[in-house]
C-alpha cells in the first residue's frame, strides 16, 4: 500500500472530504487544507453555519441517516472524520450517555460507506480516554490493556471510540482502504469551544480568566495531570499520515510528550493573560481525577512527527484568538 502523494507538483485533484467541517478540528484542518491547490476540498455541516472557505463545497448532512452517506462520500479520495457529538466535563459526568450512541451510529455507517465507496483513506480521531489514569509515566499505544478497568466517568465514550477503533481495523482487512486511528491528548487553540457548558478544561480556562477580573473558580482541586496539544501540531500530523503512511492500518498516539497539573495550567493561563487574579477551588463541582501523558513516541520513529509548539505559546497564541473573535462579546462564546 502506498502513501498518498499530495505534493504540489500534482496535475489530478484529491478530492478531500472533511465531515464535521464546522467543528474545532475539522475546521482548522479545512483552513490548512483549502490552501493546498492540488485539494479538491468538500465539507459538511448539520445544524452549524457555514463560513467561506476559498472554493470549498459545502454539504449539509445528517451522518446517522445512511439514505444521504454514500452521495456525500462517493468519488472521495482521502476522508477525514472530524465530527463528533462532544462537550466538557460537566456532560462527561453529569450525562455521559450522549457521547454514545450518536458517535457510535454515525461512524459505523461512515465507515461502512466509506469502505462500499471505496475511498483510499479515512482519518479517524479518537482520544486517550480508554487509557488507565497514570502520574507518574507516559503511556504507549501497547499500554492500553483492554482488561484492566476503564475510568468510571470515561467509560462510555472510551467504549465507543474503542469499538469504532475496531471498525476501522475490520474494514482495512477488507477493503482497499487505508485507516488512521489518531488517540489524541487534549487538543486546543482557535475555534475550540469556550462555552462554559460545553468546554474542555484549556478552553475552559481561557474563557474564565479572561472574562474575570477578581477572582477565578477551579472545579477540584487541580492536581491532576493533563496532556495539551496544540491543534496546529495535530493538522500536521494529519498532513504526514496522508502524505507518509504505508500500512493499511494505523493507530497512533498523538500528543505534547509533557504533562501540567490543572492547578499550574490556571497559573499559566493568568500570567500570560497579563490579568490580576486570585484562584478559587470549588470542591462540590464535578470534576475528572484523571491523570494522563501520551507518549507519542510511534508517531515519531513511523512518520517523523512530534508536536513542536510550547505550551506557553500555544495558550498565548489561544488568548490573542479569543480576544480578537470574543473581545467584550461574553454572550456570543461558543
Amino acid at each position: 500500500m502506498h502513501s498518498m502523494n499530495i505534493n504540489k507538483s500534482m496535475t489530478k485533484k484529491v478530492n478531500v472530504l472533511i465531515l464535521g467541517a464546522t467543528g474545532f478540528v475539522g475546521r482548522n484542518i479545512a483552513h490548512l487544507f483549502s490552501q493546498n491547490p492540488n485539494f479538491s476540498l468538500t465539507l459538511t455541516r448539520f445544524n452549524s453555519p457555514e463560513y467561506r472557505l476559498g472554493n470549498a463545497k459545502w454539504v449539509r448532512v445528517d451522518l446517522r441517516d445512511p439514505s444521504q452517506l454514500e452521495n456525500v462520500i462517493n468519488h472521495t479520495d482521502i476522508l477525514i472524520q472530524a465530527a463528533a457529538t462532544t462537550s466538557g466535563a460537566n456532560d462527561i459526568v453529569n450525562t455521559p450517555e450522549i457521547h454514545v450512541t450518536d458517535n457510535a451510529v454515525m461512524n459505523s455507517l461512515v465507515l461502512r460507506a466509506a469502505s462500499n465507496t471505496k475511498v483510499k483513506h479515512v482519518i479517524f480521531f479518537s482520544c486517550t480516554t480508554m487509557y488507565q489514569s497514570n502520574f507518574n509515566s507516559k503511556q504507549s499505544e501497547e499500554d492500553f490493556d483492554e482488561n484492566m478497568e476503564i475510568f468510571p466517568q470515561y467509560f462510555g465514550v472510551a467504549v465507543t471510540k474503542i469499538y469504532i477503533e475496531k471498525l476501522c481495523e475490520f474494514y482495512s482487512k477488507i477493503s482497499d482502504t487505508k485507516f488512521t486511528v489518531i488517540r489524541h491528548s487534549n487538543v486546543y487553540g482557535p475555534w475550540d469551544k469556550y462555552d462554559l457548558q460545553k468546554s474542555h478544561v484549556m478552553g475552559a480556562t481561557i474563557t474564565k480568566v479572561l472574562s474575570n477580573n477578581e477572582d477565578i473558580e477551579i472545579w477540584g482541586d487541580g492536581v491532576e495531570l493533563r496532556d495539551f496539544l496544540y491543534i496546529d501540531d495535530l493538522v500536521e500530523l494529519v498532513k504526514i499520515c496522508i502524505e507518509k503512511q504505508a500500512s493499511k492500518f494505523l493507530l497512533i498516539n498523538a500528543g505534547s510528550d509533557t504533562g501540567i497539573s490543572i492547578r499550574d495550567l490556571v497559573k499559566l493561563v493568568i500570567k500570560l493573560s497579563e490579568k490580576q487574579l486570585q484562584i478559587k477551588f470549588n470542591l462540590d463541582k464535578p470534576t475528572l481525577k484523571f491523570s494522563f501523558i501520551a507518549d507519542s513516541s510511534k508517531a515519531l520513529n513511523l512518520l517523523g512527527w512530534k508536536s513542536t509548539t510550547p505550551l506557553e505559546v500555544g495558550i498565548a497564541k489561544s488568548i490573542d484568538w479569543w480576544k480578537k473573535t470574543y473581545g467584550d462579546k461574553i454572550a456570543d462564546i461558543k
